[in-house]
Parts: C-alpha cells; structure tokens; sequence
C-alpha cells in the first residue's frame, strides 16, 4: 500500500504516538478509517456512474446505427414501388434472339415431335 513497509509504518505510528499522545491517536485512526471508506465509496459511485453512461451511449449508438441502417436498404415492396417497369423475361430475348426466330423454333420443335408421335404410331 502507497509503497511503505512495515517498518515504515511502524516508525509512523511511533511519531504519531509520541506527537499526538495515547488519548488522540485512537480517534485520529478512526477518522482516517473513516475519510478512506468514503473515499472508496465515492469512488466506486463515480465508476458506476461512469459505467451506466458508457452503456447507455451504446445502446443509443447502436438504435443510431441501425436506424440508418433500415434507411439504407429498401425491402422488397419498395423495390417493386420504385421500379415499376421492371417485368418478367421473355427466355428468346435473353439469349439474344429476335421473338420471331424463337417462335418459328419452337414450332419446328412442335412438328419434328408430331412427326416422331407418328412414327411410332407407324411401327
């Protein structure tokens, strides 16, 4: 404690008694004992203190951040509210073809079907 032995203190409490006399010293301890303790107490209070404020600036922080958050990213009705021109794919345009060579295609594939149904009904 502050960096004093034992035989420091004994030195101290031998001034103390010798400068103060037998009937002061015991009062002089208790008040010591006394300022210490609310020292402590204070102490501890302001830690405590200090504690409540860094968590409460925390939890503000943290409803801060995830307010901007939800701000930020738009769910899926907004999307659709925003960009209302957005609509399904045709499957011909997305590999690039006209809508007309895609359905004269799917016809041929139609036919060439037909033929083969008709020729297992041959067999």
């Amino acid at each position: 404690m502050f960096g004093i032995g034992m035989t420091e203190m004994v030195l101290i409490a031998a001034v103390a008694l010798i400068v103060l006399g037998p009937k002061k010293l015991p009062d002089l301890a208790r008040s010591l004992g006394k300022g210490f303790a609310e020292f402590k107490r204070a102490t501890n209070e302001l830690k405590s203190t200090i504690d409540l404020e860094i968590k409460a600036e925390d939890e503000r922080h943290n409803k801060q951040a995830a307010l901007q958050k939800e701000q930020q990213t738009p769910d899926k009705t907004d999307e659709v509210l925003f960009h209302p021109e957005v609509e399904e794919a045709d499957p011909a345009t997305e590999t690039g073809e006209s809508p007309i060579v895609a359905d004269n295609e799917a016809e041929q594939q139609t036919e060439t079907g037909k033929e083969a149904v008709e020729l297992k009904d041959n067999v």
